[in-house]
């Protein structure tokens, strides 16, 4: 229950369970600097329990960006049915690398990496989390991430990367099959000319290529997120990835929404400019629905959802589809 949603709660969801949060969970990575921490949350019960990598932010908090941020993405997802696994990536400033570490300060390709390694050793987990071990679907995994976690989603949903200050990095491609569907929370738009100085000059990697985006994908970005320090464009920025990626199927607009998205950070966070119950319950309510029915494609939800969005929660965002 939540007395301080309004509008956004005629967008329907089943009926939440409760759920388990564990952390640390570890797994051992010698070339990587440090080992791969995670937070896992969880129903209490229930079995074939669909999986979400939630990928964090680069973001100016201390420990938002680990594992320990995007609680209420984590708990929602989890009290609604997924089991959520929250890498720490290198980029951390509580637990990762120093940011002049050899491929930061974003390190880019060790956070696409941390995603498929949490992939490659899903049986490892299980066996360490015995209230998990068994529970799992392996064949039904989903990523969601927000800003600097978008682009690392987006990478693994099929978009391509090229560095120009990194010869090595050239038309990279991490496309991970295994991930059947993802959500592009304000995940950065083009690069090039769309790039500001400043993030040509300490972003460079910020350089996507959108139209190998194969996987089918939700984009969420706010028709108010301005970010002068990384693009000469406004709030358009943010919906690059619906317009030119081929598996974009979907963007979630939010009226007034900044680039914290309502709150997906965390609760009562300094860094969301634009807090909003509401906005945060629409964000958790669509991409909960998308990604539900995304597994099924005789499940309704996301259809309910943005049927509800448009009829009784249009103040707060639309949807428009390819």
């Amino acid at each position: 229950m939540n007395n301080l949603i309004t509008g956004a709660s005629n967008i329907p969801i089943n009926e939440a369970t409760q759920t388990i949060s564990i952390s640390p969970v570890t797994l051992q990575a010698p070339d990587r600097g440090v080992p791969l921490e995670m937070r896992i949350t969880a129903p209490v019960t229930g079995s074939n329990l669909p999986i979400v990598l939630l990928s964090h932010g680069h973001g100016p908090s201390l420990y938002i960006p680990s594992k320990d941020g995007y609680g209420p993405l984590a708990n929602f997802y989890a009290e609604h049915g997924f089991v959520v696994i929250q890498p720490t990536h290198v980029n951390s400033k509580v637990a990762g690398l120093a940011s002049d570490a050899p491929g930061g300060p974003l390190f880019w390709r060790s956070r696409v990496q941390d995603m498929s390694m949490i992939l490659d050793h899903l049986d490892d987990i299980e066996a360490s989390v015995p209230i998990i071990a068994g529970r799992l679907e392996h064949s039904r995994v989903a990523a969601v991430g927000h800003s600097l976690g978008g682009q690392t989603v987006g990478m693994l949903l099929g978009a391509r990367l090229t560095d120009p200050k990194d010869p090595d990095a050239v038309d990279v491609n991490m496309i991970d099959p295994r991930i059947k569907a993802g959500v592009l929370l304000a995940a950065p738009g083009n690069g090039g000319d769309s790039l500001s100085d400043n993030a040509r000059a300490n972003y460079s990697a910020l350089n996507p290529d959108f139209s190998h985006m194969t996987t089918r994908t939700l984009v969420v970005a706010g028709d108010a997120d301005l970010a002068a320090h990384l693009t000469t464009r406004g709030a358009d920025w943010y919906q690059d990835p619906f317009r030119e990626g081929p598996g974009a199927e979907a963007i979630l607009t939010l009226i007034g929404g900044k680039h914290g998205l309502g709150g997906v950070s965390g609760y009562d966070a300094k860094e969301t400019s634009d807090e909003d119950p509401d906005r945060l319950a629409v964000v958790q309510r669509m991409t909960w629905s998308y990604l539900r029915s995304a597994f099924d494609e005789n499940d309704q939800t996301w259809l309910d959802a943005c049927r509800a969005l448009e009829s009784r929660a249009s103040a707060h965002g639309r949807i428009d589809l390819k």
